[in-house]
Order: structure tokens, then C-alpha cells, then sequence
């Protein structure tokens, strides 16, 4: 029995280190369109009747903002290592935050516009 060698560094297929930049990049947007809603809310938004509201919402928006950014380099940089090594792709547990998150601040949305 032959002992395992491990993976060499070798250059991927250019067409998935493409598609991992525009992931990096869409996540990049998603970032940027988290933002322009925090602002948005800030400023835009009529106050609800709970004085708080509009700035929790907004800073709800702007803490994903800087998750999303914040996460999407080292992703990136992960999943470009591992198409060079050959190993399986890392999980990411972001979306599951990102996705509980924007559930969160829309049920909180929904409530505040209905009921105050």
C-alpha cells in the first residue's frame, strides 16, 4: 500500500477562480446594499411611535453590513486555497447568520409598520 501524498498547489481552471471573485464580489454588493439601508432608515424613515426603533433597525443593518464585508475577504481567500490544494470547499456558516439576521430585522420591520 502506497502512502498518501499530499495535494500539490496548482493553478485551478481559470473559470472557477473567476466564479469565486464574483461570488467575493456579490458579497461585496450584499455589504454595500446593507449599508445603504442602514443609512436609508437613519434618515429617511418617518420615527415609529417607539422612539428606538428606527435606530435599531438601522444599526441592525449596519452590524450586518460590517459581518458581510468583514467575512467575505477571508471566504474568499479560503476557497481560492483550497480549489489550489484540491481539497473539498470550506462550509460557510455565514449565510445561516446572514440569512437568521435579515428574518430578524424584517419580522421587527414587518411588526413596527404594522402595529406601531
Amino acid at each position: 500500500m502506497a502512502a498518501e501524498r499530499p495535494p500539490t498547489d496548482h493553478e485551478p481552471d481559470y473559470r472557477f477562480t473567476l466564479a469565486n471573485e464574483r461570488t467575493f464580489l456579490a458579497w461585496i454588493r450584499t455589504a454595500l446594499g446593507l449599508l445603504a439601508a442602514g443609512v436609508a432608515v437613519r434618515q429617511l424613515v418617518p420615527p415609529f411611535e417607539v422612539p428606538w426603533a428606527t435606530t435599531a433597525l438601522a444599526v441592525g443593518c449596519l452590524a450586518l453590513a460590517v459581518l458581510v464585508a468583514g467575512t467575505s475577504f477571508p471566504r474568499w481567500r479560503r476557497v481560492q486555497a483550497a480549489m489550489r490544494s484540491g481539497a473539498a470547499l470550506p462550509r460557510n456558516r455565514v449565510l445561516v447568520v446572514l440569512t437568521a439576521a435579515v428574518l430578524v430585522l424584517a419580522g421587527f420591520a414587518a411588526v413596527l409598520v404594522v402595529f406601531a
